[in-house]
């Protein structure tokens, strides 16, 4: 077998897959708390901690962990999602010791100084006043709060600036304690490793970490009235999102709602690429999205376009979702979006990284792992009628619209 997963004496989760002839190895760990299981008034306080953890521990500074990395060519890195935290590493194959050591250091035995979480702070804020200053962005954090209203999932990941401002650093070490438990987080490795001896290695580097599980309340966010949202700002485009409700990520109909957000915008033969982009050259950029979450999701149609355009890109947008509820997809756009998921998928499982990112964050989202053919086939089998009903259910449902630009909403 070329993936295992055990549970190592302190609860902690180890997924392994070897992938013979990488020259690379990839580790992280996922810690199952994201911006949703946040208090609203400690919004972003998981980004907060996220950045802190590389800012030192007990054993080592922030320059010593940089230093370490960058001394064998490797990459550090680490993000903040909707309900989950992640912390990776790639390096060179012979380096995993070493890779290994510095996650369980930096995840045991942070130092969060209260120094450090004043001037981390400040680094937040601009990180916050730098996506301000991005309208697409902005129209985004507005179709979020509308989809998902007075709901933590509506909330920006990284928190507000007078959610930032109030965090202390007493705030930062307790949500830490509570939350960053064994229990609560997968290590995943890939690359040519050997699983008995990386477990070793996990024991050695993560005997530190908390004992047990974290709490976890999740409420699941109400109906979505349908709402029209937006802000004027100057620029040259203005920026419109149209959605809808979407599924969870354990819906059964997960994969028919898959094939057809790629058919309205997934790529260049997508209508939404193929009507405002090319026969009508109104954007650059038009595409269609979905998020699933544990018990919720959404679907978005995005385009940007000149603000003398864009009430005609709105209505392109309304009409994609029209004509998709009237008339369904045809049997050529079905055949092709199972061939792009499919193929896309398998291809990028080629490279260290992506293997470890599948195992980790299947493990905290699901429990468990599904195997690359079964996600294959669930697709491969998807047909007109799994189609139709998954338009019906979804796309009939309320509208969200953002808009963000000059002369909008």
């Amino acid at each position: 077998m070329t993936v295992r997963v055990v549970t190592l004496a302190n609860g902690l989760r180890l997924a392994t897959e070897n992938v013979p002839g990488a020259l690379s190895v990839a580790a992280g760990v996922w810690v199952g708390v994201g911006s949703r299981d946040e208090p609203a008034e400690l919004a972003g306080v998981s980004h907060f901690l996220e950045h802190l953890l590389f800012k030192g521990t007990q054993a080592r500074s922030a320059r010593d962990i940089a230093v370490a990395i960058d001394r064998v060519g490797g990459d550090m890195n680490a993000f903040t999602s909707k309900e989950y935290t992640a912390y990776y590493t790639r390096v060179p194959a012979r380096e995993l010791p070493l890779s290994l050591a510095l996650l369980g250091d930096v995840l045991s035995r942070p130092a969060l100084r209260d120094a450090d979480i004043e001037t981390e702070r400040d680094v937040i804020l601009e990180e916050l006043a730098m996506d301000d200053d991005q309208p697409d962005d902005v129209a985004y954090q507005l179709f979020s709060q509308a989809m998902f209203p007075q709901h933590s999932l509506g909330r920006e990941t990284a928190g507000e600036r007078e959610t930032v401002e109030a965090t202390s650093g007493d705030h930062v070490r307790a949500f830490f304690a509570e939350r960053y438990r064994s229990e609560s987080m997968v290590l995943s490795i890939a690359g040519p490793v050997d699983h008995d001896s990386v477990r070793e290695l996990a024991e050695a580097s993560f005997g530190g970490l908390a004992v047990g599980s974290a709490p976890q309340v999740r409420t699941s966010p109400g109906a979505t009235p349908g709402a029209t949202v937006g802000e004027v700002r100057e620029g040259e485009q203005s920026h419109t999102l149209v959605g809808v409700r979407g599924v969870d990520r354990f819906d059964s109909e997960r994969e028919a709602l898959d094939i057809v957000v790629h058919i309205l915008g997934g790529g260049p033969s997508s209508r939404l690429f193929q009507t405002i982009r090319e026969e009508r050259g109104l954007a650059y950029s038009t595409y269609a999205s979905s998020s699933c979450y544990c018990d919720a999701g959404a679907v978005s149609l995005y385009a940007g376009t000149t603000p003398s355009h864009a009430d005609e890109v709105l209505g392109l947008l309304q009409a994609s979702v029209d004509s998709l509820v009237a008339d369904g997809v045809t049997d050529d756009e079905l055949a092709a979006a199972k061939g792009y998921l499919t193929g896309a998928y398998a291809m990028g499982f080629e490279g260290t990284s992506s293997r470890m990112d599948r195992l980790a964050s299947q493990l905290i989202t699901r429990g468990e792992l599904r195997p690359i053919e079964e996600q294959l086939g669930r697709w491969e089998r998807v047909e007109q009628a799994d189609v139709r009903r998954v338009i019906d259910r979804v796309f009939t449902g309320p509208r969200v619209v953002a808009q963000v630009g000059p002369g909008t909403p």
